[in-house]
């Protein structure tokens, strides 16, 4: 399983659309450029004389719509959102006032990103491999959980993002809480991943998998600040 960050979708209005003009004036100016080197005769003959754009008029509009491919390309990359998580263990989110692994979510680019959908998936210790998971919705993963033994607020807590929830570019690693698990939560789940995609401010969409207890295994028993 791959956690990098990749494009599941450009947005066919933006992207598409100005592609498909730019290949339209491309066939046309092919089409003149032949109907031009053709003789005087051939171009009075169908289809030769049918002349689409005259020639000055095609290369400014073939100039413009190359320039705005070119253009949405670049702000489409200053736009783009990039997905992290961060986890650490704090006190005090679960009841009892214990331990839990806090893990957070973040947009480090500079602009807003609207989160799509959001999938996750549950792989419990000795249960399964975790390069298959089984993505499903937040309540099937409570569910599940629960099935194994774990309570809410006890074991686990989890934040539930719905459709259009903004995630905010502030290019630091300030987070947006997915979840906090007990320790005992860390040693009875092998994996905890979560599936989100976002669309940016050009209608782009990204997908980025995280999985919530990477990094918790290890920093478990590290002492707290």
């Amino acid at each position: 399983m791959s956690y990098a960050q990749r494009r599941v979708r450009r947005s066919p209005l933006l992207f598409t659309a100005p592609l498909v003009l730019l290949l339209l004036l491309v066939l046309v100016l092919i089409w003149e450029s032949v109907r031009a080197n053709l003789g005087a005769g051939a171009q009075g003959d169908w289809p030769w004389r049918l002349q689409l754009l005259d020639t000055e008029v095609l290369g400014s509009l073939l100039a413009v719509a190359a320039g705005g491919v070119l253009a949405r390309a670049q702000y489409a990359r200053t736009v783009r959102p990039y997905l992290g998580w961060r986890g650490t263990w704090v006190k005090g989110p679960l009841r009892g006032d214990t331990e839990a692994w806090r893990m957070g979510m973040l947009n480090g680019g500079q602009h807003i990103a609207a989160v799509e959908s959001c999938d996750y998936a549950v792989v419990l210790a000795g249960g399964g491999s975790p390069s298959r998971p089984r993505w499903g919705d937040l309540s099937a993963v409570v569910a599940e959980l629960g099935g194994a033994g774990m309570a809410v607020a006890e074991d686990f807590q989890f934040v539930e993002f719905g459709q259009g929830f903004p995630l905010v570019g502030t290019g630091t690693y300030e987070t947006v809480l997915v979840g906090v698990f007990s320790p005992a939560f860390v040693e009875r789940v092998d994996a905890l991943y979560v599936r989100v995609r976002v669309t940016d401010v050009v209608g782009d969409t990204h997908e980025r998998i995280g999985d919530c207890l990477r990094g918790a295994k290890v920093a478990a028993w590290a002492p707290l600040d």
